[in-house]
């Protein structure tokens, strides 16, 4: 699946998507999804990506911080990565990250899924 604007960070995007599908292919479906997260971690960075992990941002509303966003993994300062196990993509899965992405600052975002044995992947750009 893909959305918006495909040359946008592709070569990011790409390298994320090929490391989600090795882990999942290493692993199988439907554990839990922080152990996906961290093996994506691990894949990335044997391949020299730069993965920060559960960054802290603040959620600031009329100039007052209210909240902290936590994404799951930016790559490479340009990606935010949203690990899932879920039955499938919800709609509800696209404001959540199009909103990590006005709060970050980043343009892109990965939501990916590791419930079924094919990689699911939404591409969403702000």
């Amino acid at each position: 699946m893909n959305t918006g604007d495909t040359l946008i960070h592709k070569e990011t995007t790409e390298k994320i998507i090929g490391a989600a599908m090795t882990v999942l292919n290493s692993l199988g479906p439907g554990l839990d999804e922080k152990i996906y997260e961290r093996a994506l971690v691990a894949e990335l960075e044997a391949i020299k990506a730069e993965v920060s992990q559960q960054e802290n941002f603040p959620v600031v509303y009329r100039r007052k911080e209210i909240g902290r966003l936590i994404p799951d993994l930016i790559v490479d300062g340009q990606v935010l990565v949203e690990t899932n196990v879920a039955k499938h993509f919800a709609q509800a899965h696209e404001p959540q990250i199009l909103g990590y992405l006005a709060i970050t600052g980043l343009r892109v975002g990965l939501w990916l899924n590791f419930k079924q044995a094919r990689l699911q992947w939404k591409r969403l750009v702000r």
